[in-house]
């Protein structure tokens, strides 16, 4: 008798590619098919929570994430079955991998074909969130259903939508549960079903609420109440825009003031909301600025998040209306973020997150919060996977799944390659009620002729060694001044020269070593024209009182390809025109690099930001460099940004009212180190020194994982430090109103023969300088207007310096009369 043979297995599925789908099959079923395939090979362990073998509650856990997710089984179809992961919240298959897992493990089961085959019976009725394209509230009746209920669910729940809930009888769901309740029958009313249901409520009744408390919208003179400076006609309607949609993306053009419409917007949350804790998530670089604002234009105080762990532990527990984090501390700060329960979450900067595919964006959209605003000025529409996820976080489900939006707006190649998008106007009006974007060009009769910035910038922990060595020798020198009334000119010098090193370290650790490079303000400069330059023929001029300064400036622009001219008091006066000419008719030139030369006599109205790395001690010359730019002829808005070094003197600076006035008459802008004070001239400079230095403020150094995620890009794009070539050529070049300070601090940092050979060199070109009128005269070479007769006026080194180069001199000159005797 022969042996019956077994049904041969049929043939495995082909597997599907991730990235291009199968021909013949439609993008929805392939990405069903993906989930599927993915699903099945999966490792998860599968624990039923419920009373039923097969439709029940399910737990399923994923050992190698740790993480576990809630299933429902109702069913074998799309659309049947539930999963509390994120997958399966937002792409809109009624299906994910863990859904396909356990439909695969409980297939396997005896009865599991029966079972699907008859379908799911439960006594009890369900009101569940369904998703297929369009989020919808569904009611499955029960097999115990009261006659009562079935026909109340009849009059609430369209039957031949697959009894969905009209959204205009969302105000009538409490009475139908109620009613559930009142027969005693079972109603299981989801979380995600009722959750959708009250953010629609509380919407409707926030944009009642609005109407009432601002009748006349952005124009409505409430508005001057309720901040400490007065908001322009199109902030108030973003801060509007942002309450009303609850979770908003305010993405303004670089410069109309996104910062102050979310504090308002915060405000109205606050005051009219229940909104009373406010997380801002921001760079690190920014922090201190954000908690400058908030006190600035609300009065309120706010917290900065930093320290170790413990540290920040203690800051969250604090009863604060508002508190500052970066980015990079949200994965390991999560658990903390959560026990707080921020109301709001503002996020600035947000193009920065360049990957949200990142640790940090991804523990970013695990905050659980109602309301959410996120501020980027960075235009997104070219950048389709930046917007998608950016999105998310404001809204998962407003723009659909991720591939749906790409197979629908993605344009690509015969050989997969992504060449460009379209329909982008179509994405644009889905994401009308959540995304207010304004350009300047649409404001700006609004906008005033003159906007200043003072941003504030934290000091990597290499600066503030070198702030704080030479603060010591400013603190003894004031000691000893407080005790005799009484400082040498050597004690002088040596303040001058002390007060300038912390000054410049403020910018970067390479304008003291020329070999480091370890700072913030060149970093957050690329970032501002990243924003600002994507707008066409738009230009920046950027100052600084020291030409290394463009040197650590330029290393940022070239690697970003963003084109510029630099101009100082070292570039001969006969290629000056040129390169004016070449800022503003080159298109491609968008950057103007200036030290004080050019804070005289330049007409520079074709650009409308000026930035200023450093602000000079005597305001005077400030509105000098601004006057290049604020003029007449300018027909655009100006923005003024001036980055100031928390913590540092620069802070002190601006928080002294001797600022208000030319510090001790200017004299620390001048190239001279020959300076002799006394009398009471020499009283009032100290006492503003005393002032300056005495009021830096609290400033906390980036830790060094935070400084290496500012500059990781640059030092893998240009290297940390320029050649001693560069370096020489940028002290060479020093403007000669500026400068002198920058050569000081060379010579102080580089050995006696060399410093003896490039003081050689400059003499000589010094004394060799055209007397004739053409060329440019050099720095050292004064001449009397009543004479005509021509001096030379050579600035002194610090003292230490000069010491170690009169010591080197006098080595030469034993060596010279030696020789001389030998012979």
């Amino acid at each position: 008798m022969k042996r019956q043979q077994k049904p041969a297995k049929p043939p495995p599925e082909p597997k599907l590619s991730r990235t291009h789908a199968p021909a013949g099959l439609a993008p929805i079923e392939w990405q069903r098919a993906l989930r599927r395939q993915f699903g099945r090979e999966q490792v998860f362990g599968l624990e039923n929570t419920g009373s039923e073998p097969f439709f029940s509650e399910f737990r399923v856990s994923n050992p190698e994430s740790k993480s576990t997710y809630y299933l429902a089984i109702r069913g074998s179809q799309p659309g049947d079955n539930f999963c509390a992961c994120p997958d399966f919240a937002t792409n809109e298959l009624g299906t994910c991998k863990h859904v396909e897992f356990a439909l695969a493990r409980l297939a396997r089961k005896r009865g599991a074909k029966s079972a699907f085959a008859r379908g799911y019976q439960p006594a009890f009725s369900e009101l569940y969130l369904r998703n297929d394209g369009t989020r919808t509230i569904n009611f499955r009746a029960g097999t115990d259903c009261p006659a009562a209920l079935a026909r109340s669910a009849a009059d609430l729940f369209d039957a031949s939508q697959g009894w969905r809930l009209p959204e205009d009888r969302f105000d009538k769901i409490g009475r139908f549960v109620a009613l559930a309740a009142r027969t005693g029958h079972e109603l299981r009313a989801y979380d995600d079903a009722l959750d959708f249901v009250a953010g629609r409520r509380d919407a409707a009744r926030r944009a009642a609420a609005l109407v009432d408390l601002f009748p006349d919208g952005a124009a409505d003179t409430r508005w001057k109440k309720l901040l400490k400076v007065p908001l322009y006609p199109y902030q108030a309607e973003g801060a509007l825009f942002a309450v009303r949609a609850g979770r908003a993306l305010i993405g303004d053009e670089m410069g109309l003031g996104k910062t102050i419409q979310a504090i308002a917007a915060a405000e109205v949350l606050a005051r009219h909301f229940d909104a009373a804790k406010v997380l801002v998530v921001c760079p690190t670089s920014l922090k201190y600025q954000w908690q400058s604002e908030i006190l600035r234009f609300s009065g309120r105080k706010s917290r900065v998040i930093g320290g170790g762990r413990a540290q920040r532990q203690k800051e969250y527990a604090g009863e604060d209306f508002c508190k500052i984090t970066n980015f990079e501390k949200l994965k390991s700060d999560l658990d903390l973020i959560s026990a707080w329960a921020p109301d709001l979450v503002i996020v600035d900067e947000a193009q920065r997150v360049k990957n949200w595919n990142t640790i940090a964006a991804k523990a970013l959209k695990r905050i659980d919060s109602t309301y959410a605003i996120v501020l980027t000025g960075t235009p997104l529409e070219n950048k389709l996977e930046e917007l998608i996820s950016i999105v998310q976080f404001v809204d998962q489900h407003r723009l659909g799944p991720t591939w749906k939006l790409l197979h629908e707006h993605q344009v690509q190649d015969e050989g997969g390659r992504v060449t460009g998008y379209t329909g982008l106007d179509r994405i644009g009006q889905t994401l009308a009620p959540v995304m207010i974007r304004r350009r300047k060009s649409d404001v700006l009769l609004q906008l005033p002729s003159r906007t200043d910035q003072n941003q504030l910038v934290p000091m990597t922990e290499k600066q503030m060694l070198y702030h704080a060595e030479n603060a010591d020798i400013v603190a003894k020198i004031v000691q000893r001044w407080r005790k005799m009334k009484f400082l040498s000119d050597q004690d002088q010098r040596r303040l001058t020269c002390a007060l300038q090193n912390m000054r410049m370290s403020c910018n970067s650790t390479y304008l003291l070593d020329q070999a480091t490079d370890h700072g913030v303000k060149a970093d957050e400069l690329a970032e501002l024209f990243e924003g600002l330059f994507v707008q066409p023929g738009a230009k920046a001029v950027v100052f600084s009182q020291w030409t290394r300064t463009h040197a650590i400036v330029t290393r940022r622009l070239e690697a970003r390809g963003i084109g510029y001219v630099s101009f100082h008091g070292g570039v001969p006066s006969e290629q000056r025109p040129a390169l004016i000419e070449r800022f503003r008719d080159d298109p491609d030139c968008r950057v103007f690099l200036s030290t004080d030369a050019g804070s005289t006599g330049l007409n520079l109205q074709h650009a409308s930001t000026l930035v200023n790395m450093d602000l000079p001690w005597n305001p005077a010359v400030l509105e000098q460099r601004i006057a290049r730019v604020h003029r007449m002829g300018q027909k655009h808005p100006v923005q003024i940004v001036n980055y100031v070094a928390k913590g540092t003197i620069e802070e002190g600076m601006l928080s002294v009212h001797a600022f208000k006035r030319a510090l001790s008459a200017g004299i620390l802008d001048g190239s001279s180190a020959e300076v002799s004070l006394g009398g009471s001239r020499l009283s009032r400079f100290m006492k503003d020194v005393e002032n300056v230095t005495g009021r830096m403020g609290d400033g906390e150094a980036m830790a060094p994982a935070e400084e290496a995620a500012q500059v990781a890009a640059l030092e893998l794009a240009a290297g940390v430090g320029a050649t001693t070539a560069d370096a020489d050529t940028v002290t060479a070049t020093a403007a000669p109103g500026a400068a002198g300070t920058d050569q000081e601090s060379a010579v102080a940092n580089i050995d006696p023969w060399s410093g003896l050979l490039r003081f050689g060199a400059e003499l000589a070109a010094a004394m060799t300088s055209p007397d004739n009128g053409s060329g440019t005269p050099h720095p050292w070479v004064t001449r009397d207007p009543a004479t005509g007769v021509r001096s030379l006026k050579v600035p002194l080194p610090p003292p230490e310096t000069g010491k170690r180069i009169a010591d080197a001199l006098a080595l030469l000159a034993d060596a010279l009369l030696s020789a001389d005797n030998r012979h």
